[in-house]
């Protein structure tokens, strides 16, 4: 009888190869991202404001309209609107 929690040579070296695949993969899109970045910055765009951008479009809108609601509450609640 095998045991199941046996683990194979082979099968850990794939497992592992792939992961180092996708890490590498990671890493080229990680590379093209800041490449993407320095030629919207090279048109003269924010490249901060942008990455705010891309980070709300994430955002599930409910989500984000709550957010703001309360960023405005608190806002308000400084004297800052």
């Amino acid at each position: 009888m095998t045991d199941p929690y046996s683990v194979t040579a082979d099968e850990l070296r794939q497992f592992i190869e792939r992961i180092e695949q996708l890490e590498a993969e990671k890493k080229d899109i990680a590379e093209q991202i800041k490449e993407v970045y320095a030629e919207l910055k090279g048109r003269g765009y924010d490249s901060k404001a942008i990455r705010k951008l891309v980070t709300l479009r994430k955002q599930d809108p409910e989500e984000r309209q709550e957010e703001d609601a309360i960023l405005e509450l608190y806002k308000n609640a400084l004297g800052m609107a």
